[in-house]
């Protein structure tokens, strides 16, 4: 059984029964048979249809950041801000779609030469339990809009969330197996992706999760987008805003208590203002109030099971043992894992080396700039990161030269669906969102009339 349990206090919420075979294969086939009727309707339908799923959302918010929150942390402020940015990415593809999938003329000889973007089929989505409904949405909006349809193997401890958005889209009137979530373990993935019917895979998830996807689908010759794991940098030059910077590093490092791909994990800090820096920064961890997250005056939930909290202790224990300091924090009962700032990181520290998935705050002190971009490169991760200076140009020149598929200057590192989201390196391959998001999972085909 699927066991959906309350990270807070541990107590039971629900207990899902996985998808037999002869359901799996139901869903699967009934994907096939939708996708073939899917794939004719027009934009301005499927346009329709993302706009009332949008309306769903919003009109269920409340209950749906309840579910949420409970189901795997997350305060109640952070899950309602999730619903609406679903919503919003729901609104943005079903405007925007028809027009990043027009055809382009291409001149050449022939009487009429063009590139038509046409669907591939189904699309298998292997989801985390982090973002349980932002991450499917920015996969199943453009994914739907393209004309292609959705099997989503969501993170067993969120399978509320997942029969959640399957119910939102059948609410929306999108039509049977256009979008269907499939209950079954990990160990299942790799036989599904080897069917037939499945056209693409995308997955966020673990650097080892990824490995296996990818595996499984070069073998099987699939299309697969990976957005793995991160170790962002987030780079505090000598003249940065520091009462800003400190702000926006507390709420990049500390929502959803740590556990996002693309939090700043690594505070790489110029000496020259570190002492200020760090003094700003404990203040604002030291602010959040831990506990409940169903409490409307907590601020930093759990994290999701236990386990991970476990985990995320090993890894704070063994960067301690190298050298690294705690400054504040550093504490955990259950699942409850106490904002912590960590100082003397280097690398060769797990602190440093290693995703600590939660609120686990690592500082790194260099001497200049040039040290600060060699640092923040020094990882196998290339996902987002962030570069604070006063000096706009100083920015983006540093930006340029930070390995990464994302960097923001001066501002909060995220997703949006108006810019491509993705990374490099052991952070995986392709881009989600925008225009090129949209284009990962469709035939570019070539059409040449003489």
């Amino acid at each position: 059984m699927f066991k959906s349990i309350n990270p807070y206090d541990q107590k039971l919420i629900a207990e899902f029964r996985p998808h037999d075979q002869v359901a799996v294969d139901k869903k699967i086939k009934m994907a096939a048979g939708s996708f073939s009727l899917w794939k004719k309707t027009s934009f301005q339908h499927r346009s329709d249809l993302l706009k009332k799923a949008a309306r769903v959302l919003r009109e269920n918010r409340e209950k749906y950041a309840v579910i949420m929150s409970s189901e795997m942390g997350k305060v109640l402020n952070e899950s309602r801000a999730e619903i609406d940015k679903c919503a919003n990415g729901c609104d943005y593809f079903a405007e925007n779609a028809e027009a990043f999938l027009k055809d382009i003329p291409i001149k050449t000889e022939a009487s009429k030469s063009l590139i038509a973007f046409q669907p591939l089929g189904p699309v298998l989505a292997i989801m985390p339990w982090n973002f349980p409904l932002w991450q499917v949405f920015r996969f199943a909006a453009p994914g739907l809009m393209a004309g292609n349809v959705g099997l989503l193997k969501h993170a067993s401890n969120v399978s509320q969330c997942s029969l959640l958005i399957e119910d939102v889209f059948k609410q929306a009137g999108f039509p049977e197996g256009t979008f269907q979530s499939l209950l079954v373990d990990s160990k299942n993935i790799e036989g599904i992706i080897a069917r037939d019917e499945i056209a693409a895979v995308t997955l966020t998830g673990s650097e080892f999760a990824g490995k296996k996807v990818a595996e499984a689908a070069g073998r099987n010759l699939k299309k697969c987008v990976l957005e793995l794991g991160g170790s962002d940098p987030f780079i505090v030059l000598e003249d940065a805003d520091l009462e800003l910077t400190a702000k926006i590093a507390t709420q990049s490092r500390m929502q959803n208590a740590g556990q996002s791909c693309i939090a700043a994990k690594r505070f790489i800090v110029v000496q020259k203002i570190k002492e200020e820096f760090m003094s700003k920064f404990q203040t604002n961890i030291e602010k959040l109030v831990q506990g409940n997250q169903l409490d409307e005056k907590t601020t930093t939930g759990p994290l999701a099971r236990v386990d991970l909290a476990e985990d995320l202790e090993k890894q704070l224990k063994d960067s301690i043992d190298a050298g690294a300091v705690v400054v504040s924090g550093g504490k955990r009962n259950g699942a409850n894992f106490q904002p912590t700032l960590l100082d003397k990181v280097k690398p060769g520290m797990k602190a440093f080396d290693e995703e600590m998935f939660g609120p686990i705050a690592a500082v790194i002190t260099v001497q200049n700039e040039t040290e600060a971009i060699a640092m923040a490169n020094r990882h196998r991760y290339g996902l987002g990161s962030s570069v604070w200076t006063q000096d706009k140009q100083r920015g983006e020149r540093v930006a340029r030269e930070i390995e990464s598929g994302s960097v923001f200057v001066n501002s909060l590192m995220r997703s949006d669906q108006r810019l491509p989201f993705g990374g490099i390196k052991k952070s995986g391959y392709g881009r989600e969102l925008s225009e090129l998001g949209i284009k990962e999972f469709v035939n570019a085909k070539t059409i040449f009339v003489a």
